[in-house]
């Protein structure tokens, strides 16, 4: 194991807050004289088959406790997804089958072990203790949490005050995550800003059990590829951990610079020591932005593929937009959902404002002036299917994005 100092300073890498620290502090003083790892647990409800890089915060957090030497316990919420956790929900979450969660399941743990080390990680699912309880002992998991101290949650709070539906089985969803510290006696327990309420009720309930209580870390939301709100699917700023190299890498690089050393921090494996070089040397200016940002794109391509394809993607988008003298800032144009399938390339041209019809468009195509990712095209009948970050030219100086 590395010293005390050293494990607290990787510890707090990019943390929002540790409650409390001081426990922490002597968990790992005990846990270093004592050579006894600490328990770090870490609960995901697979609800929906896919990750994205807004979801790797806390696993990277679980993965450097990994490589200090601790033991790792990933719980694949097989029971609470059933429930669905009502965080920061207006309404009542529609309840999934076990069939929908089990194959969700096999699907995160085929992407979680991109980032962790399967051969230290134990994978438990929370339906082993949760499932064999009986109606009294949910009866005395109750009775240990107050209805007040529940509705304390803001969004259960906001949909009480609006006479919003709170569905009884809601409130028994942070009783069910923080059972499972219980269950399995955690040290520490992990997760985002959003799970502060779930995360203390874990605290609670080790100590109604007798137990020690777990130090709950919380790690920050990760602002999606438009700098403002957090990254999701629906928003459609968000780097998925199964794309493609090319997409991958060609969103990195239209990330906003002030985000770059914050995606650093959080979704990368690079160590503290490089961190701060990187953070210097866009200071003083020894270190070019779109460099930094070239390095940052392979990193992240790399961790979910690898070297060699990080490096294609990156030669490729050399070619691509460097050596085709794009502009610094390419407008972005969302296709409406009838064009995402396949659209005639003169409408979508229109559509986006480049051309002010079709016909000015046929037009252009025949006379060589139209590009898509670099390649010209010929065809005014063409039909393509517009992919995230596809480029398209029109003339010499009009360019947009697809953002999808």
């Amino acid at each position: 194991m590395l010293t005390f100092d050293q494990q607290l300073e990787i510890i707090k890498r990019g943390t929002v807050e540790i409650v409390p620290e001081t426990e922490l502090i002597d968990k790992l003083k005990s846990s270093i004289e004592n050579n006894r790892p600490l328990t770090i647990k870490l609960g995901l409800d697979p609800t929906a088959p896919d990750i994205h890089l807004g979801h790797t915060v806390v696993l990277q957090k679980l993965r450097q406790f990994q490589d200090l030497g601790h033991q790792v316990i990933l719980i694949l919420g097989d029971f609470t997804a059933r429930i669905g956790d009502p965080t920061g929900k207006s309404e009542t979450r529609k309840q999934l089958t076990e069939e929908q969660v089990m194959a969700n399941a096999k699907t995160y743990e085929r992407q979680i072990f991109k980032i962790l080390d399967s051969e230290k990680t134990r994978v438990v699912f929370n339906s082993q203790w949760l499932a064999p309880l009986n109606f009294v002992q949910v009866i005395e998991l109750a009775a240990k949490y107050t209805l007040a101290r529940m509705l304390e949650r803001d969004d259960f709070h906001k949909r009480f005050k609006e006479n919003l539906p709170i569905s009884i089985h809601e409130l028994f969803y942070p009783l069910m995550q923080g059972y499972d510290s219980v269950a399995l006696k955690a040290d520490v327990e992990l997760g985002g800003t959003d799970q502060k309420f779930n995360l203390l009720m874990g605290r609670t309930l080790q100590k109604e059990y007798g137990q020690k209580q777990q130090v709950a870390i919380m790690m920050p939301i990760l602002e999606g590829l438009d700098g403002i709100h957090k990254m999701s699917k629906s928003l459609g700023n968000y780097i998925g951990i199964d794309e493609a190299p090319r997409e991958m890498y060609g969103k990195t690089m239209s990330l906003p610079d002030e985000l770059m050393l914050r995606y650093f921090e959080l979704v990368t494996a690079v160590s503290l020591e490089e961190l701060r070089a990187i953070e210097t040397g866009l200071k003083n200016g020894g270190l070019h932005p779109r460099d930094v940002k070239m390095r940052l794109a392979r990193e992240i391509v790399t961790q979910y593929h690898d070297s060699e394809q990080a490096k294609a993607a990156e030669e490729e988008f050399k070619r691509m937009f460097q050596q085709k003298d794009l502009p610094d800032e390419v407008p972005e144009f969302r296709p409406s959902e009838d064009m995402l399938e396949e659209v005639w390339l003169p409408k979508l041209m229109a559509a986006a404002g480049s051309v002010s019809s079709t016909s000015e468009a046929r037009r252009l195509i025949v006379q060589g002036g139209v590009k898509v990712d670099g390649t010209k095209i010929d065809d005014p009948n063409i039909i393509i299917r517009p992919s995230n970050g596809m480029i398209i030219q029109v003339g010499k100086r009009k360019f947009f994005q697809i953002v999808i």
